[in-house]
C-alpha cells in the first residue's frame, strides 16, 4: 500500500476477499462491466448533454492517454477540484484508470485548504475549472503554485487556461492501451477529506477494493437498480454524493446519473420530473427548502422512489413529510468519509424510518458503542460509536499522532458521535467533537478561531455551534477584544475572508464577552458558552413571536 498508508491486517483481508466484499477488481473496472451491460443506454445526463455509458468510457480513455502523456504517473497524487460538471467524472475515473490518486477538494475549498491538500499529498496536479460564480479558480492555481514551487507541476483547467496551465480537455488525442497502468485494487485509489476537527481537515484514503464495496453496499440498500435515475444535486466530490450510495454506485447498477445545475426546488423538481428521477441524496437544509417550496407541487414526482438525506439527522416530523408531500420513500444516511455507512432500509417499518438513523449497511460491520474508558454499553444507554469492516480506514494518511487518537489498539475507529443502539440499528444523539455541522458542511472550531486570533482586536475567542432551523448547526463567535478595542461581525467575517477560507467556516454571529467560563482544569467550558448562545435564541424568539 501506498507510503504514509495504514493497510488491513492480512487475516481480515483475506476474510473480506473470502465473503466477496473485496472484489479484487478497479474502480475502472467496475465501470466497464457496466459499459457491456448497458452500452448505448444514458449514463450521465448533464442540461442538454446526454452521454452514454460507451460514450462515457470513450472520454475517459482519451482523457487518460492525455493525462498520462502530459507526465503524470501511478501512485502520484493530485488535487481535484471540479464542481458539478461530466468533467468531474471523466476526469476522477482517468485518474483512476492510469493509477494517479486524486485528493477530492470541494468546490468552497480556498488557497488555505487547498495549499494544505496539495502540500500535504505531495500531489504534483491541480484540476480546477475556469471562472465560476465569478471566482477565477485558475488565479487560486496560480497563488498556490506560487507558494509551494516546483512541487506543483501542472495545472489543468476544465476551460480556457492561463499561460503556463494545461488544458484538461483532451481533443482528439488518440486512444491508447493503459492496462499496463492498471493498479492494483488493494492500492489506494483516491483520498477524501475528513470533517477537519482538529485543525485542516486530515486525508482519507479509500482503496479500489474499500470504495467498491462501499458503493455497491449503500447502493443495494438503497435499491438502485438498471431503471433507477440518480439526483446528484450535492458536490460530487462529497464521499456522499460520490459513493454513499452516489454517482459511482448508480454506475455500477447499471442506472443514470442526472447532475443537477443548482438546488433550488424549482430546478429540482423540474428535472424529477422531464428525467423520471428515481433517487435523490439531499440534505437538511435543501430537504426544508424544498418542503417549504410551492413549486413542489406543480411538477409530475411520480418516478420519485426514495429521498435520502444525509450530513445531518432529519427531524422525524420533516421525514414524515418527505413521505405526505413528495410521495417517496425517506432514507435517512448515517455515516462518515473514513468508512461506517448506516442506512434505514426501504421496508423498515416506521419507527425505524422515522427515528432512527439506519444500520450498517454490510452485515460484517462491526459496531460497538463505548464509554469514555472503552467499555462496550448495553443497548439503549448513549456512548461514543466505534467501528470497523470491509470498507472503513484503518487510519490516516501520513498522520500517526491523529491515527493514535482516532482508532483503538484493536483497529476500531471512533467516529466522534455519541448514538444509542438498539439491535444493529443506531440512533444519533450528539457529538463528541468540536466540530459544527452546518446542513452537512464540517467546520473546525479550532481552525478558525486560529485565524480569528489573528484579528488585532480580538484578545481570545471560543466558536460553539448554535441550533438553526434550517442548517441545523451554525458558526457563534464569543470573542473577548482587547482592551479599548471592539469588533462587529463584519469586521470580523471581512478579516477572515482575507484568509481565503471557506465561506462555509464564516461565524454567523459574534458575542461579545468578558471572559469565558472555566473549568476547574482551567479549560473553557463550550457546553456552557453553547448553553447560553441556546437561551439567548429562544429569549430573541419569544421576544418576536410576542411582538
Amino acid at each position: 500500500m501506498l507510503e504514509g498508508c495504514v493497510p488491513w491486517p492480512p487475516e481480515l483481508a483475506a476474510r473480506y476477499r473470502q465473503k466477496g466484499y473485496w472484489e479484487d477488481i478497479t474502480l475502472r473496472e467496475m465501470l466497464d462491466a457496466s459499459v457491456q451491460r448497458c452500452g448505448d443506454k444514458p449514463a450521465l445526463v448533464f442540461g442538454e448533454r446526454r452521454i452514454s455509458y460507451r460514450q462515457l468510457l470513450l472520454e475517459i480513455d482519451r482523457l487518460a492517454a492525455h493525462l498520462h502523456e502530459a507526465g503524470l504517473r501511478p501512485a502520484e497524487r493530485v488535487v481535484l477540484q471540479l464542481p458539478n460538471m461530466p468533467e468531474f467524472v471523466t476526469t476522477f475515473f482517468a485518474l483512476v484508470t492510469i493509477g494517479v490518486i486524486p485528493v477530492l477538494a470541494l468546490p468552497a475549498h480556498r488557497h488555505t485548504e487547498i495549499s494544505h491538500f496539495v502540500k500535504h499529498s505531495g500531489a504534483v496536479a491541480y484540476f480546477v475549472p475556469g471562472i465560476v460564480r465569478d471566482f477565477d479558480y485558475r488565479g487560486l492555481a496560480e497563488e498556490v503554485r506560487r507558494q509551494l514551487g516546483p512541487q506543483l507541476r501542472s495545472v489543468f483547467v476544465a476551460g480556457t487556461p492561463l499561460p503556463g496551465q494545461l488544458a484538461l480537455q483532451a481533443g482528439g488525442a488518440a486512444i491508447v492501451s493503459t492496462a499496463a497502468l492498471r493498479p492494483d485494487p488493494a492500492e489506494v485509489a483516491l483520498m477524501l477529506l475528513s470533517g477537519g476537527t482538529t485543525g485542516l481537515p486530515k486525508l482519507i484514503p479509500r482503496t479500489h477494493n474499500d470504495y467498491i464495496c462501499n458503493c455497491k453496499a449503500s447502493g443495494r440498500v438503497a435499491g438502485l437498480d438498471t431503471t433507477s435515475v440518480f439526483l446528484a444535486v450535492l458536490p460530487l466530490a462529497h464521499n456522499y454524493t460520490l459513493a454513499s450510495p452516489g454517482i459511482l454506485a448508480t454506475l455500477a447498477y447499471g442506472g443514470t446519473v442526472v447532475i443537477a445545475p443548482g438546488t433550488s426546488a424549482e430546478i429540482v423538481m423540474a428535472l424529477i420530473e422531464r428525467e423520471r428521477v428515481t433517487h435523490v441524496a439531499a440534505a437538511v437544509p435543501l430537504v426544508v427548502k424544498w418542503l417549504q417550496a410551492r413549486s413542489a407541487g406543480e411538477h409530475d414526482l411520480s418516478s420519485l422512489r426514495v429521498l435520502i438525506n444525509g450530513g445531518a439527522r432529519l427531524a422525524p416530523q420533516l421525514r414524515r413529510r418527505v413521505r405526505e408531500q413528495l410521495g417517496c420513500q425517506f432514507q435517512e444516511d448515517f455515516g462518515t468519509g473514513e468508512g461506517l455507512l448506516n442506512m434505514t432500509r426501504l421496508d423498515d417499518p416506521d419507527e425505524l424510518v422515522l427515528n432512527s438513523s439506519g444500520a450498517p449497511v454490510c452485515a460484517d460491520d462491526e459496531i460497538r458503542v463505548i464509554d469514555d474508558l472503552g467499555k462496550e454499553l448495553a443497548d439503549g444507554e448513549p456512548g461514543e460509536l466505534v467501528c470497523r469492516g470491509p470498507y472503513t480506514i484503518r487510519g490516516y494518511y501520513k498522520a500517526p499522532q491523529a491515527n493514535a487518537a482516532a482508532f483503538t489498539d484493536d483497529g476500531f475507529y471512533r467516529m466522534g458521535d455519541v448514538v444509542r443502539k438498539v439491535g444493529r440499528y443506531v440512533y444519533a444523539v450528539g457529538r463528541k467533537k468540536d466540530l459544527i455541522n452546518r446542513g452537512g458542511e464540517k467546520i473546525s472550531a479550532e481552525e478558525v478561531e486560529n485565524m480569528v486570533l489573528g484579528h488585532p482586536a480580538v484578545d481570545n475567542v471560543c466558536i460553539v455551534a448554535m441550533p438553526d432551523p434550517v442548517y441545523g448547526e451554525r458558526a457563534c463567535a464569543f470573542v473577548i477584544p482587547k482592551t479599548g478595542r471592539s469588533i462587529t461581525l463584519p469586521q470580523l467575517t471581512d478579516f477572515l475572508m482575507q484568509q481565503q477560507i471557506a465561506k462555509f467556516k464564516l461565524p454567523e454571529r459574534l458575542e461579545l464577552i468578558d471572559r469565558f467560563p472555566l473549568s476547574p482544569a482551567g479549560k473553557v467550558l463550550r457546553r456552557s458558552l453553547r448553553a447560553r448562545i441556546e437561551q439567548q435564541l429562544a429569549q430573541e424568539c419569544n421576544q418576536a413571536a410576542a411582538q
